[in-house]
């Protein structure tokens, strides 16, 4: 279940850009000074990541209590051994919410028991196989089309405006609402628009993975009651389309031949409907963001066959939406020679691992057609590996494509401040990507 909690997103810390301990006078102890909410490791956590890797890949994080764990071989170890390392951590609040938002959600209802990423039971296999069949290669290949055309609809809005104001922010106007869109056609969702949705799942990554403050977590959690309560009532409703997804998880069966319940099966949309548009707006803003500012970039993945997709692969290797996820050890085991306790909290960096020279060479340049690129772990890997993989992909490639041929005289507007980044817990990406 997700246990409400958390205290407040408040950016600090040293510099943008800089490394750990930039102008620390004295600081001996550079790890000393990490915060994984500070405004230098949200702006570029790299340097971070490379000093965790080098200097201590099993790092015991005293702000969060988390032992961070940042190589690429054993983040990959973590997970494929779900027995030691469990999942049931994977959607937790990051720290208790206060006694007052704790309220908003209880009296709204809102509970989630373990469904997908934090089900370490046997329900799990049968869920995540009904999940698998929306999102399988062969369906996202068929879907091709339908986002084809959705993007190609969002970029007619994004030219009109490009040519009555000049500018234009990409985030908001088509990374965001393009895997919104296609995820409502795909699934059958149907009684909410685009940007409810949107500001739902938003709300939702803030207030369980982030730090804001009192006056923003009780807004956040009336609308993440507001989400809750609309998907209880959805389910229940019964009036989903038989090959919708509701409509096949109210067929699903259990393990033991009963029904699922409707509070596991919110659990299941709550999941699947914020991994599958919220990081996936996440992704293709960044992959946008690298291609426009890569030297000739934008117009080779505008016609170069496969160059969309491998770029796609690149940045998921350096700079995935998800930064990173949980898990709690079930009893006392060792990662790279450092003992952990039973009932330790994991943080596996997965978007250190990714920059790992052990398995990457020269991780800081961008290399679409690295002979491993593969080899990250974006997704995750094993028996909790994103079931959406594939739509993930092919969604941030096609807007790729769409968007260098659509708009091929586009460019980084002039003079813009560095965006905002979104600096949750297990999230980051730019919070806009102004264009003229």
């Amino acid at each position: 279940m997700i246990s409400p909690a958390l205290d407040a997103w408040a950016p600090g810390g040293g510099a943008a850009g800089h490394g750990p301990g930039h102008g620390i006078p004295g600081a001996r102890d550079p790890l000393g000074l990490l915060d994984l909410f500070g405004d230098s490791f949200v702006r570029d956590p790299h340097p971070w990541l490379d000093l965790l890797r080098s200097q201590t890949p099993v790092h015991h994080d005293p702000a969060t209590g988390l032992w961070l764990v940042s190589r690429h071989q054993d983040v990959r170890h973590v997970l494929l051994d779900p027995d030691v390392f469990l999942p049931d951590n994977a959607q937790h609040s990051v720290s208790p919410l206060p006694v007052a938002v704790l309220r908003v959600l209880a009296r709204g209802g809102f509970a989630l028991p373990p469904a997908l990423a934090n089900n370490g039971t046997p329900t799990h296999p049968g869920l995540r196989r009904l999940v698998t069949r929306f999102f399988h290669a062969n369906r996202v290949a068929d879907a091709v089309p339908v986002i084809e055309r959705i993007a190609d609809g969002l970029l007619d809005e994004v030219r009109s405006q490009l040519d009555s104001t000049g500018g234009c922010d990409l985030f908001t106007s088509f990374a965001q609402l393009l895997p919104c869109e296609v995820l409502m056609e795909l699934l059958g969702i149907r009684g909410v628009d685009p940007a409810t949705l949107i500001r739902w799942s938003d709300a939702s990554l803030e207030l369980f993975w982030g730090r804001p403050p009192l006056e923003r977590q009780l807004e956040l959690a009336e609308l993440v009651v507001e989400f809750h309560q609309w998907l209880t009532d959805t389910v229940r409703g019964g009036t989903a389309a038989p090959d919708s997804f509701i409509g096949a998880l109210a067929r699903h069966r259990l393990p033991d031949g009963g029904p699922l319940d409707v509070a596991t099966a919110v659990g299941v949309c709550f999941f699947v409907f914020i991994a599958g548009q919220s990081t996936t707006g996440q992704l293709i803003t960044t992959v946008l963001r690298r291609a426009l500012a890569e030297s000739g970039m934008w117009p080779r993945v505008a016609g170069e066959a496969g160059l969309a997709e491998a770029w796609v692969e690149e940045v998921l290797r350096r700079e995935p939406p998800v930064t990173t996820w949980r898990r709690v050890t079930a009893r006392a085991t060792a990662v790279s020679g450092v003992r952990l306790p039973a009932g330790a909290q994991v943080l596996v960096m997965l978007l250190g691992s990714g920059s790992d020279p052990e398995v990457f060479p020269s991780p800081e340049r961008m290399c679409p057609r690295r002979e491993n690129i593969r080899h990250h772990l974006a997704f995750g890997v094993g028996r909790h590996r994103c079931p959406g993989a594939s739509l993930a992909r092919t969604e941030a490639a096609v807007a790729l494509r769409a968007a260098a041929r659509g708009l091929p005289g586009i460019r980084p507007a002039v003079g813009a401040a560095e965006p905002p980044m979104l600096g949750l817990l297990s999230f980051r990406a730019p919070l806009a990507l102004v264009v003229e």
